[in-house]
């Protein structure tokens, strides 16, 4: 089952996750997927400001990794450039800690992702709207989606 809201601009979006960042908990993982400029940074830039992230969140492309600190260590992902050398990364590390790990392009490394997960599915849809579809794996993360409401004009 997933779960999809229609949302316009770099505001809502960053509402939104801002209001997910909420619900999230000590190892939660998020894997992010979107087309380049689908949104998300965005989303993750939300998610941090909801995790009471003081730094600037940014685009981890070259760097791989990044990691913020806030009511929850946020371990911010690309693995676009990864390749063949993930099992270098040492990733079970942050995929099993105790932050929130989100992972752009996490299909690029399906095989060693967590089986319990909640996918993130960015779309544009519009000139400036994008659809979010949340697919949660594990109850953990059918329970987190069942529990979160949005209203993009309340903000809650």
């Amino acid at each position: 089952m997933a779960y999809k809201w229609t949302l316009s601009g770099v505001e809502e979006t960053q509402l939104f996750a801002e209001s997910l960042a909420a619900l999230l908990q000590p190892g939660d993982f998020m894997a992010l997927e979107g087309d380049l400029g689908a949104g998300k940074t965005t989303f993750t830039q939300g998610l941090g400001r909801g995790l009471g992230v003081k730094q600037v969140v940014n685009s981890p492309t070259f760097t791989i990794i990044k990691e913020y600190q806030g009511r929850l260590p946020l371990y911010h992902m690309d693995v676009y450039r990864v390749g063949d050398d993930v099992d270098s990364l040492g990733l079970d590390d942050y995929f099993f800690g105790d932050g929130v790990c989100v992972v752009e392009w996490a299909s690029l490394i399906e095989e060693v992702l967590p089986a319990d997960r909640l996918t993130v599915l960015l779309r544009t849809v519009g000139e400036d709207e994008r659809l979010i579809e949340l697919v949660p794996q594990g109850v953990r993360y059918v329970n987190l989606c069942e529990e979160f409401d949005f209203d993009a004009r309340t903000g809650n």
